[in-house]
């Protein structure tokens, strides 16, 4: 449609914008359904980093205090236990919007003691991966659980 936009260049910037907004509408369907993706994939993500730090709780603490941070033994069933709180309610959609905050502060420390003297690769141990964990979360704090959840279901539709 876009095309013929030298010739007729007024006609068509209309034409281009009411396909882009129908296309805006239609994909608004998919909103729900990609929450639901992105809310999935992070929980497993946290999954086995938080059955490790509970498997032995006690080697996460002794890290911690190596790294400076303070109350290592509070701090590592703090961690562990926020990361097992966001699988479970990540993965029903229940209280979404709340427990996203704590695990963004997770991430953040992740970043700061771990990651960030590696650069931002991946590959070389940076903080390239903890920072999208850091992103979806925020979307997660501003757009919610989405329709398939129980936060939809419990706290209606706008949660």
């Amino acid at each position: 449609m876009c095309y013929y936009a030298l010739s007729k260049p007024k006609e068509s910037i209309v034409k281009c914008k009411q396909i882009y907004m129908e296309f805006s509408r239609l994909s608004e369907y998919g909103k729900s359904l990609s929450l639901l993706f992105a809310r999935l994939v992070v929980a497993y993500g946290f999954y086995e980093p938080a059955m490790m730090k509970w498997k032995d709780i006690g080697s996460v603490a002794e890290w911690f205090g190596s790294m400076g941070i303070p109350f290592p033994t509070l701090n590592a069933y703090m961690a562990a236990s926020t990361e097992v709180a966001g699988v479970v309610l990540l993965t029903l959609g229940l209280l979404t919007r709340l427990i996203s905050i704590p695990m963004i502060v997770i991430m953040i420390v992740a970043i700061v003691t771990v990651h960030l003297h590696n650069g931002f690769s991946a590959g070389t141990n940076g903080f390239e991966i903890p920072l999208y964990y850091m992103l979806f979360l925020f979307i997660f704090v501003t757009n919610g659980a989405g329709k398939f959840s129980l936060d939809r279901l419990i706290f209606g539709e706008k949660n």
